[in-house]
């Protein structure tokens, strides 16, 4: 089903080589990743879009280290086809090599300002061990439709509609679709939702050591309202001169602060008396001093120092506790696989899964099909999903191994 098309320069060096001819010249790459050219005009490093291509250009007399420079005339990019517009064209037996853009710099630049510096060759890294979404539609049609087959016709937009369906599904609790970003918590203590979002797994701060630090939900402690709004005398919501109510500052949010601040919820010594952090970890006050401490053992969903993060709904916001202010954190969430062009792959260990899924969505929502039918596809489906979520779990013996070997030890909690 799938055939390894780059040489291993394509894969490793994200360049491909090739030879002037002296005269007009059209070279096609073969690139698993398609050439991404900015404008008409971006083969100019003096225009706006020169920085959006994801390749550059180099030629030498020579092809040997040290003699290359940037190819610096006008050409255009089609599908994949660098035509060379600009006599003189490449000269006979001139070398040309084509240079994805890679993160430390392409090896064919004279200075480091020639360096293809980018992120196009490292995107392409391990991407056989996923199937485009196109493949999956073009495969389907050809494996599951037609004359004899249980699905005769199907529309292309059908098909495509079901795909991004499932593939979405799976993304939620199948594929490995957690991604990650690391950020700063700046002094406002709260970071932007990121674009693709779909909902959180974990959220960590990052120690000295490289070590993460979970961050807990601060669910059952406090609260970001939605709503923040301004009353009168009487208590009565107060509204501008277009009908809207008027809000402020939440005055929870700004308590919260404060209280985070001076350390009655994290688990730290306390500076001062406070019923509240008291009666939390188990020291109600009763009738004098002797009564504190009746209560023996901490609350484990209150019982960690490393700090608090909510989620702001309304502002679309992640906030933290103030604890927190300048640490570095990552935050891993769930996407939904279709918000980018890279998203859209699926694994291999998951297509059969993908194809599968399809088919039931086609049968189910088409008119006159057997019950039997359908029925047979959903077990299908099911039984296809199970074995994916079993393949892509990564379970390894010898990880289990590791782990049981401290079986015998003592748990304490």
């Amino acid at each position: 089903m799938a055939l390894i098309t780059e040489t291993n320069q394509q894969y490793y060096q994200g360049a491909q080589g090739f030879r002037g001819t002296g005269n007009a010249l059209t070279i096609t790459t073969t690139f698993d990743t398609d050439l991404v050219f900015g404008s008409v005009d971006a083969w100019n490093p003096n225009n706006q879009y020169y920085a959006l291509n994801n390749f550059k250009i180099y030629t030498s007399t020579t092809g040997i280290p040290g003699s290359w420079s940037e190819y610096l005339l006008k050409y255009t990019v089609v599908n994949n086809q660098i035509t060379f517009n600009t006599a003189p064209f490449p000269a006979n037996n001139l070398f040309i090599v084509v240079q994805l853009k890679v993160l430390s710099g392409g090896q064919y630049g004279n200075t480091p300002a020639e360096e293809a510096i980018g992120d196009a060759v490292e995107e392409n890294y391990g991407t056989y061990q996923y199937v485009k979404l196109s493949d999956i539609i073009d495969n389907y049609m050809v494996g599951y439709v037609g004359d004899g087959k249980i699905i005769q016709t199907a529309k292309k937009s059908d098909i495509l509609f079901f795909a991004k369906r499932s593939l979405q599904e799976f993304s939620y609790d199948t594929l490995k679709s957690i991604k990650s970003q690391e950020l700063t918590i700046p002094p406002s203590l709260s970071l932007v939702i990121p674009q693709d979002y779909v909902n959180y797994v974990n959220i960590s701060w990052i120690d000295n050591h490289g070590v993460k630090r979970p961050l807990y939900p601060n669910n059952n402690l406090t609260i970001n309202p939605y709503s923040k709004l301004l009353q009168d005398e009487k208590g009565m919501p107060t509204q501008d001169n277009f009908g809207q109510s008027l809000e402020g500052t939440s005055l929870t949010v700004e308590r919260w602060k404060e209280t985070n601040e001076n350390r009655l919820l994290n688990g730290e010594a306390l500076d001062q008396f406070d019923n509240l952090a008291y009666g939390m970890y188990g020291n109600d006050f009763g009738s004098g001093p002797w009564d504190w401490g009746r209560l023996y053992g901490l609350d484990p969903q209150y019982s960690q120092s490393n700090g608090w993060f909510g989620i702001n709904e309304r502002d679309g916001l992640f906030t933290f506790s103030s604890n927190l202010v300048d640490r570095l954190i990552v935050i891993e969430y769930i996407s939904d696989g279709l918000a980018y062009d890279l998203d859209t792959r699926v694994p291999k260990m998951a297509e059969e899964a993908m194809y599968l899924s399809i088919s039931y969505n086609l049968l189910a929502n088409r008119a006159n099909t057997s019950e039997g039918i359908i029925a047979r596809f959903k077990k299908d489906k099911r039984a296809a999903l199970r074995n994916a979520k079993i393949r892509l779990s990564n379970i390894k013996l010898t990880e289990i191994v590791q782990v049981m070997r401290g079986k015998s030890k003592w748990l304490k909690h």
